[in-house]
């Protein structure tokens, strides 16, 4: 009997034990306590657990800065010899190089020329230009003997405006349609067809191989029934001009096309033609300001890659008959100082009558010394590249002037390796 009590007694105390458990778990809820990991409480910082280090744990290596593209630029010129350098600063035609009479494949003769002379670039013409696959093939092999010659890509060139100025467009070889003249298009008023027919252009060269265009014209006509450029240029209307400019600058980098606008300071509105003779402005600067350089302003404004400065001479401007392509007062002075522009300036081809006073051997130092970067098609290449290195070698000009341009030059086309 007495254990049966006990036993009963046992029972009761456990019931008690686990009612009074029960009880606890019904309690009203407080606060909870702030949840924790076994990293610690996450809103106290110093509760976070750290990883341990030890001096047998390497540490991490920071990750290597890459060089900026003009360090690049740089360390490319530091490995040109000076001969390399000099012919970086020539733009030519391929007959010009290979001694052909007119060149329609880059072969043996092109490889050769190329290893002896590295020129930064070749400009094409129609007679060069047979039809798609010529094309390519023969810019495709330009392309790999100047890698092979020197490391660096070649500036392939054409004057592709529109309308009547065109080597592909409208070309019997091609398949591809003229866009018509720029005078039409300026005419419409319409920036986005501006730089639609820029980008339709920038697309179709760079399909074949090119990957600079001569364009857009940045002249401003003066009497349509006169101007030599009243069919290349938009209108007579400088802040017309302005903004088609800037929209086919934006059109061709869409394209992923380097581009050039011309001839500045404006040729447009003056009597004559530079391809035969001198032509002149009796313009000063300040009218300069308020029309002619307009739109190149639009042109710097909108990035452009290049810049093409004509042989125009402007005695009231400049107070000298020196053709503005070699003339620092328009180069340097106004151009690349007053208007601020830090791309490619290059020359308009240095064959014409207007610089025919200046003899072969010194057109590229005349050039050069007015502060261009490129001097584009001189008459006589050989000449004119073994005069830029006479006068580096007898201190007319300097290394350190030579390098300046190459460095712009290199890094315009380090910068092709991003629009692939």
């Amino acid at each position: 009997m007495r254990v049966r009590l006990l036993f009963i007694g046992a029972l009761l105390a456990c019931s008690c034990v686990a009612v009074a458990v029960g009880c606890v778990a019904a309690a009203p809820e407080t606060a909870p306590e702030s949840p924790s990991t076994e990293f610690g409480d996450p809103s106290d910082p110093s509760g976070s657990e750290t990883p341990s280090t030890s001096p047998d744990t390497p540490a991490r290596p920071e990750p290597s800065r890459q060089p900026t593209l003009d360090e690049r630029a740089a360390q490319k010129v530091a490995e040109l010899t000076l001969e390399q350098k000099v012919a970086q600063l020539f733009i030519v035609r391929p007959e010009s190089i290979t001694g052909v009479d007119v060149a329609t494949q880059a072969g043996p003769a092109t490889e050769e020329a190329l290893a002896t002379y590295p020129v930064g670039g070749i400009a094409y013409f129609q007679q060069n230009l047979i039809d798609p696959d010529q094309t390519r093939t023969m810019l495709a092999n330009s392309q790999a003997y100047a890698q092979e010659a020197v490391g660096l890509p070649l500036f392939t060139c054409v004057d592709e405006e529109g309308g009547t100025v065109s080597r592909i467009g409208g070309n019997p070889g091609f398949a591809i349609q003229n866009v018509g003249d720029m005078a039409a298009v300026g005419a419409a008023g319409d920036t986005a067809q501006a730089e639609d027919v820029a980008r339709t252009i920038g697309t179709y060269l760079r399909d074949l191989g090119f990957n600079v265009d001569f364009a857009p014209d940045a002249d401003i006509c003066g009497d349509p029934a006169t101007d030599v450029m009243a069919l290349r240029s938009f209108g007579t209307d400088p802040q017309v001009v302005a903004s088609m400019v800037a929209a086919q600058v934006d059109g061709f980098a869409s394209a992923g096309m380097l581009c050039s606008a011309k001839h500045f300071p404006g040729i447009g509105g003056v009597m004559g033609d530079s391809h035969e003779g001198a032509i002149v402005s009796e313009k000063s600067l300040d009218e300069l300001r308020a029309d002619e350089l307009v739109p190149f302003e639009a042109a710097i404004k909108a990035d452009v890659p290049f810049i093409m400065v004509g042989h125009l001479s402007l005695p009231n401007a400049t107070g000298t008959d020196t053709p503005a392509s070699i003339n620092p007062a328009i180069v340097t002075d106004l151009l690349r100082t007053e208007l601020g522009y830090g791309n490619l300036i290059i020359t308009d081809s240095m064959g014409m009558g207007a610089v025919g006073d200046v003899t072969p051997d010194q057109v590229g130092v005349a050039a050069l010394e007015a502060g261009v970067d490129l001097v584009l098609m001189p008459a006589d290449f050989p000449a004119a590249y073994e005069g830029v290195l006479d006068a580096v070698r007898d201190g007319r000009l300097t290394e350190d002037r030579i390098d300046e341009s190459v460095q712009r030059i290199v890094k315009t086309k380090l910068s092709l390796e991003e629009l692939e």
